[in-house]
This record gives structure tokens, C-alpha cells and sequence, in this order.
């Protein structure tokens, strides 16, 4: 597969990863302040995971970038 088709791929990953980790912290949002916080915790810890995915995958994205390159 060549690598632009993978960078094509990633790229679409990535954007994917940060609309789900903006949805997760508005529903985070939600039950921050309430008796159930521990579900905000929870979402938090899903969401701070899902940022470092990301930037995995915007560290992949620039090997790969690089890779195409040379």
C-alpha cells in the first residue's frame, strides 16, 4: 500500500480521535459536578487516552511523511 494512501488513512484516523475525544469531555461535562462525578472521572481518564492516541498517531503521521519523502 503506498504511503500516501496510509498518510490519507491516518490523517482520517486522527481527525476521528479528536471528534471522539471532544464528545467524550462534553459528556464528561455533564456529570462533573454532580453526584455521579465518578462517571466524569472515568470519561476524563477515556478521554486523556484517546488525546494520547492522537498524538501517536500525529507521530506516525510525520515518520511516515518523512518516509515518503526520502
Amino acid at each position: 500500500m503506498p504511503a500516501s494512501s496510509d498518510l490519507a488513512e491516518l490523517s482520517t484516523l486522527r481527525s476521528q480521535l479528536e471528534e471522539l475525544a471532544r464528545r467524550v469531555e462534553a459528556v464528561a461535562d455533564r456529570y462533573e459536578d454532580t453526584p455521579d462525578s465518578q462517571i466524569a472521572s472515568d470519561l476524563y481518564s477515556a478521554e486523556r487516552t484517546m488525546v494520547s492516541a492522537r498524538r501517536a498517531v500525529d507521530k506516525a503521521i510525520a515518520a511516515l511523511d518523512d518516509l515518503a519523502r526520502s
